[in-house]
């Protein structure tokens, strides 16, 4: 395991990597990498949007475009790979990570298939086990969506 040191970013994580601290299986795992991190402040990933997406079948069949809430989804999912790497926990069958709000959401232009976009999460604020981020989606460096959300940690039943 990558060790961390103050001021230093650890390791790319891969898809196999990410697969260990995120719960969602195709077609609904949306982080194909992490370029970088540092626990308990930021995450940079990444989503390559293609054709064979699922959503293009029917948004929209004569022009596809990227759903908001699934650019929405792939950086909550970015902020469970942080929350988790921040806790120095895997996700278990007693607990899980929930997206529990979003504010402030903001969409500036369409997610295309062939679009690389650049997840960003900055950990503004942590109160027992809810968490909120700063989030911003960017496709060649313009920012696609950007938006607040909340998410929290819970021991299930």
């Amino acid at each position: 395991m990558t060790q961390q040191t103050d001021n230093t970013e650890l390791s790319p994580l891969d898809i196999h990597q990410i697969m260990q601290y995120l719960p969602h299986r195709y077609p609904f795992l949306l982080i194909d990498k992490v370029i970088d991190y540092k626990i308990g402040e930021y995450l940079h990933g990444i989503k390559n949007v293609t054709m064979n997406e699922p959503c293009f079948t029917g948004h929209f069949p004569n022009r596809p475009v990227m759903p908001g809430v699934l650019i929405l989804e792939a950086l909550a999912q970015a902020t469970g790979v942080l929350g988790f790497k921040t806790m120095d926990k895997k996700p278990d069958d007693k607990s899980l990570y929930y997206f529990v709000g979003i504010d402030k959401a903001r969409f500036k232009r369409p997610v295309e298939p062939g679009d690389v976009v650049h997840l960003h999460v900055k950990q503004l604020k942590r109160k027992r086990d809810i968490w909120k981020f700063d989030a911003k989606a960017i496709v060649d460096g313009t920012v696609v969506c950007a938006a607040e959300l909340m998410c929290a940690h819970k021991e299930l039943p």
